[in-house]
Order: structure tokens, then C-alpha cells, then sequence
């Protein structure tokens, strides 16, 4: 079975765009390489190419692979690009709006990577971007008929995990087993972590709130396919059911991560058999899933026939994680000494309990939630895992309609708009057109770009402003290609794509090409595995320190909170471009 066959997308129309490009090394780009969306355009979205500064002030589109001309257009002012280094030019083409496969052409320099203008053009991306959780399921054998050539074994069952010393109580002592199977792998390594679930789960969901009819329409071709609840749900549900098992049903609190004592070496799943355990119970992991579970109670109340129970449980589950954290406000993550795996450690949770109450009070009604997020005194912010606080505010707009006079709906615009509005800003100011400055090169920089998008698309909906629609559309165009490295940082998607992602089974199945739809972290210049790579990086300059090795942990891991959003984004754009 081929990789294409395995996603199984019938009801996109598009090809999966450079799979062929995948299957050998692709040569790091030239300095005077053109940089493009790899994947490509709707017809009305707004089109951009960054072009190296040179003698040329024109530009011409061309069929791809011909001299066919499609649209000619003049250079942009030159401008230095400090993250890069660079002196580069826009080359603006919103106007051609035919569908087509298209390069970009300037005098003397190469012609780019080639793009697809069309009306499903980002449809293969988006199926991609979220077949990849299936991919990392945990507890589970993925069979060929859904995985094709990616087909492995199972491993981790998680079904005899054991209560570590940090995470003992009077009804669970250290040593007792408990069940907690399913769930995704967190990364490029092999454990589970709830606060990183958090996000991950909760942007998968709010992808599904804000555009229903694009994922009911899906076939991912999961096992689940087929059984009345849209594929997205079935996924996040995967991870959900983990979730649930992470709580003590004795008092609400939950653990904060399931995970071996040190990290797994390079093999595939079913070779790690090392012991499991839970460790801690913290506020930080209580908060994410009284959020999460919160949100996917209303999610799936419509889907109480096939899951009966189930939303009530949800709902149940959060609000007794809620009342844990309320009473444990400071138990904070603190890495037991014997436990060397990820961390995901905060000590200001204020941002965790601002999002729980918000996600709890949109279900409940009950205004109490409301007040106990402290709405005049949480900020909106780009969201990561560890400031969660955008998406109170995502959530709280989303549903602003029906949330009564308690809520304060100047304010809940407000914040969106504000946030919206620097992002914009940014963008018109930057070089290659991006909502990305040299700040935001940090650990994990391409999922940064797409929750820049992320809020922007939020600001769209809700005041219609077409230059945050734009600079949203930049945030995709960045991943995809329209950067100083000139790759697209989504595996199997584009000309030039990671081939080598710091990611366990796609370095140990023995298939040349990386598993696909997973956006690798990007560039960042801390370069904190450099002392551990056989190769040094090819630059230090923030939009440039990226190594295509499975070395770079720092640069070229995958994790489920980086894909979440490419979910969102690639969803949004294709719902909501309007037609030229």
C-alpha cells in the first residue's frame, strides 16, 4: 500500500503534494532561492513570494515546468530581514486566481518550488496534520489497511502503569498498578504528559466547534471511520479516553505525566517495555484537563447516542478536577530525582485557571466560573502550552452569542482585537511579510507562526477584517515554505520537506521517508542539542538555525501540541477565504 493510499483522502481533489520529493535527501536551499508556499493558494487568498534582493524588479508567473506566462508583477521595495540576515523583496500575485500549478520567476535566479492555486488546495495538509495523531497512537497496532507502508506493531499498553513515589495517596500507594492505556505519544519521544494534552486536545476540539461541516465531510480512513462521529472526534477521543484514566477518582486531582524514568532509546514502540509510571499529581495537569474535559463534554453532547454517558462524565470529571485545584493551588511540578523525562513544569498557573474557569463556565452557565476567571485582569496572549490564557478568550468569542449579561462583551472583543491587531501590525512591518519577528524564533518557532495565525483567524470572525484574514494566511505560507530556510516544515508535504525528523518511528520503522503530516519545531538559535549532533547547523542567525537531522531535538522534533494548530489554521483558511 502506498503512503497516499494509507491517508485515504477521497474528498480531496488534490494530489499529496511533493510525497515523490520525500523519498530522497533535498539539498539545502540556495541563497538566492525564491521562497513560496510549497503547497500553494485559494484563489482569493492573498499570494506573496520572497525574493533575494538582486538586480531584477519584475517577476513573472509561469505554468509550472514551462514558460507559459500567467501573471507578471513588479518587486517590492528591498528590505533587510534581521532574523535572517537577508535583504529580500515581496513579489505580490494575489491577483492570479486560475486554478493551476504555478512557479514563481525572477531573472537570474532559479525558478521556485512549485504551488497548485485551487478552491481544496490546503484539504491533503489538513487530513495530514491530523492522521498524524493517529500515527502516534499509543496501545494500540496501527494495521496496514490504515497505515500502509507506516504499519507497526503494538507497544505501551499502559495497562499496568505503576502509582510513582510522587504520585502516591492512602488509596493508591506507591507501587499499586493502575490502567491507562491509549492516548498519543507526546513527541518525538514515547510518554504522555496532560498539560501538553491540554492545548493539543483543546485545539482539535475548537477546530471542530468553528468549522463542523469541513471535518463531518472527512475521511481520514482511522479504524473509527465509518461510525457516525466525524474523524477528527474519533482522534481527539483516542486521547480523551487517556485523559480520563489520569485522574484519581478518589479526590479529582490528576497526574501529571505517564512516562518511563528515562527516555526511550531510538526503536519503535513495541521495543520499549521499559516499567510506566504516573507521577505527581499537579495544579497545572488538573486545570488543563478541568479545560479540556469542559470543552469536549459540549463537543460530544451531540453524540450521546453512540456515547452514552459520556459527556456528563466529561463534565463531571472537570469539575471535580477544578475543585482539586482549588484546593491545591501551588502544587507545582518538581521532577522526582529518579525521573529524567520532559518536564512541562510551570509555576504560575494563573493563566490555567483563568482558561479552566472560562471552558467551564461556556458549558455550566454557571456565572460562578465566570467570576473566578478574573476577566478584567487576564490578558490575551499568542497561546503555548505554558500560557494558555488566548484561549479563554478564542473560547469566550466563539460562543459570546450565548453567554448572557454576566460575560462582558466589549471585553471579550476586545482582547481579541487587540491581540489581532499587533500580529497584523507585525506582519506589514516584517521583510518576508510574517506576523513572525526575531523574538518568536524560540523552541517549537513554527507552531509560534501558527498560533499567530490561530488568533488572527479568531480576530477575522469576529470583526471580518480582511488584513487579519491576510496575515494569517502568512503564518501558513511560513510553515510551508515562505522562509529563510526555504522549506516546508510539514513532513511529506512540499518540495522540500524534513527528511529526518527527531522522531522515534519515523527514524527506526526503516523507511526512508519520515512518517507524514508532522510539523517539525523550526528554527531557534539556543542550538540546545548541538553538543549531541554529529553535524553542526548550518547557521546561528534565528531564521536559519535549523538542522535537518534526527539529532536536533532542539530544531527538528515533532510534538502534538506544534501539529494542533496546523490543524486549526489549514481548516480556517480553506473555510474561510471568500472566493475572488
Amino acid at each position: 500500500m502506498t503512503i497516499l493510499s494509507a491517508l485515504r483522502l477521497p474528498l480531496l481533489a488534490m494530489p499529496f503534494i511533493g510525497l515523490a520529493a520525500t523519498l530522497a535527501w533535498a539539498a539545502p536551499p540556495d541563497a538566492d532561492a525564491i521562497k513560496v508556499n510549497q503547497v500553494g493558494f485559494l484563489p482569493g487568498a492573498v499570494k506573496f513570494a520572497v525574493v533575494p534582493d538582486g538586480q531584477a524588479r519584475n517577476f513573472t508567473i509561469v505554468r509550472a515546468g514551462t514558460d507559459t506566462v500567467a501573471h507578471q508583477g513588479t518587486l517590492g521595495p528591498a528590505t533587510a530581514h534581521a532574523p535572517s540576515g537577508e535583504q529580500v523583496r515581496l513579489a505580490p500575485f494575489t491577483a492570479l486566481a486560475a486554478p493551476g500549478r504555478y512557479q514563481v520567476r525572477v531573472a537570474e535566479l532559479p525558478d521556485s518550488a512549485p504551488f497548485e492555486i485551487g478552491p481544496a488546495v490546503y484539504g491533503v495538509v489538513n487530513a495530514a496534520s491530523i492522521k498524524a495523531y493517529y500515527f502516534n497512537r499509543a496501545s494500540t497496532a496501527l494495521a496496514a489497511t490504515h497505515a500502509g507502508a507506516y504499519a507497526r506493531p503494538a507497544g505501551h499498553p499502559d495497562t499496568h502503569v505503576l502509582v510513582h513515589a510522587s504520585a502516591a495517596s492512602p488509596g493508591r500507594p506507591a507501587g499499586t498498578a493502575i490502567a491507562s492505556p491509549k492516548g498519543w505519544y507526546d513527541a518525538g519521544d514515547y510518554n504522555k504528559y496532560i498539560v501538553n494534552s491540554g492545548i493539543s486536545t483543546y485545539t482539535l476540539l475548537a477546530a471542530y466547534e468553528d468549522f463542523p461541516a469541513l471535518f463531518k465531510a472527512q475521511d481520514l480512513n482511522i479504524p473509527e471511520s465509518g461510525n457516525d462521529i466525524p474523524d477528527l472526534l474519533d482522534e481527539a477521543l483516542w486521547n480523551l479516553e487517556w485523559m480520563l484514566t489520569m485522574q484519581d477518582p478518589a479526590d479529582g486531582g490528576v497526574y501529571h505525566k505517564l512516562t518511563n524514568l528515562r527516555f526511550d532509546g531510538m526503536v519503535m514502540p513495541a521495543q520499549a517495555t521499559g516499567p510506566r509510571y504516573v507521577v505527581q499529581k499537579t495544579t497545572a495537569a488538573a486545570l488543563d484537563f478541568a479545560a479540556v474535559m469542559a470543552t469536549a463534554s459540549r463537543v460530544f453532547a451531540p453524540y450521546e447516542r453512540q456515547l452514552p454517558g459520556l459527556p456528563a462524565r466529561m463534565r463531571a470529571a472537570a469539575q471535580a478536577a477544578w475543585r482539586w485545584a482549588q484546593a491545591h493551588p501551588t502544587d507545582y511540578y518538581r521532577q522526582p530525582a529518579d525521573v529524567v523525562t520532559g518536564e512541562y513544569g510551570d509555576k504560575d498557573v494563573t493563566d490555567e485557571f483563568g482558561w479552566a474557569a472560562a471552558e467551564l463556565f461556556i458549558t455550566t452557565g454557571d456565572a460562578a466560573y465566570y467570576q473566578a476567571m478574573g476577566a478584567p485582569a487576564l490578558q490575551a496572549t499568542v497561546p503555548s502550552w505554558s500560557d494558555v490564557r488566548g484561549l479563554a478568550w478564542m473560547s469566550l468569542a466563539r460562543h459570546r452569542q450565548r453567554l448572557g449579561t454576566v460575560a462582558d462583551q466589549a471585553l471579550i472583543a476586545g482582547r481579541i482585537d487587540t491581540l489581532s491587531q499587533g500580529l497584523a501590525a507585525a506582519s506589514r512591518q516584517s521583510a518576508y511579510g510574517i506576523p513572525m519577528q526575531g523574538a518568536d524564533y524560540i523552541w517549537g518557532s513554527s507552531a509560534v507562526a501558527l498560533n499567530q495565525a490561530m488568533v488572527l483567524l479568531h480576530g477575522y470572525r469576529l470583526t471580518g477584517k480582511r488584513e487579519y484574514l491576510d496575515a494569517a494566511q502568512a503564518g501558513l505560507d511560513y510553515v510551508l515554505g515562505r522562509n529563510a530556510v526555504g522549506m516546508s516544515f510539514v513532513t511529506g508535504i512540499g518540495k522540500r520537506s524534513p527528511q529526518h525528523p527527531h522522531h522515534r518511528p519515523s527514524e527506526a520503522d526503516s523507511i526512508a521517508a519520515p512518517v507524514p503530516g508532522w510539523l517539525v519545531g523550526g528554527p531557534q538559535p539556543a542550538q540546545q542539542d548541538k553538543k549531541d549532533c554529529p553535524v553542526p547547523y548550518p547557521s546561528a542567525l534565528p531564521a536559519k538555525s535549523y538542522l535537518d537531522h534526527a539529532c536536533s531535538y532542539a530544531s527538528n522534533e515533532v510534538a502534538i501540541n506544534w501539529n494542533a494548530p496546523l490543524v486549526y489554521v489549514s481548516a480556517a483558511l480553506q473555510a474561510l477565504t471568500p472566493a475572488p
